[in-house]
């Protein structure tokens, strides 16, 4: 084995270890039990504007295919309606 290959096997299970080290978890604001503090108030203010941003997208949403709708029932309207005779089938 060559000098650079030794090192390799010598250095990547030091490198792993240093990276899967425990190191100490800290517990979010409800597993914590301080519901009044700052964690708290960044989490509830995160999950207010993600439940904003997705009442805005599928109001958005809603109200493309409102439009869509009264476009069609408006263009409906305008539309010249067919006469029957033109229309009647023959009999054999």
């Amino acid at each position: 084995m060559s000098r650079p290959s030794k090192l390799k096997f010598l250095v990547a299970p030091a490198v792993a270890g240093l990276v899967l080290q425990c190191h100490a978890a800290f517990a979010c604001a409800a597993c914590y039990g301080r519901a009044d503090g700052p964690l708290a108030e960044g989490m509830n203010w995160g999950i207010m504007s993600l439940l904003v941003l997705v009442v805005l997208v599928l109001g958005t949403f809603a109200s493309f295919f409102i439009y869509l709708a009264r476009k069609s029932a408006a263009l409906a309207h305008t539309l010249p309606v067919p006469h029957t005779d033109s229309l009647a089938t023959h009999k054999a």
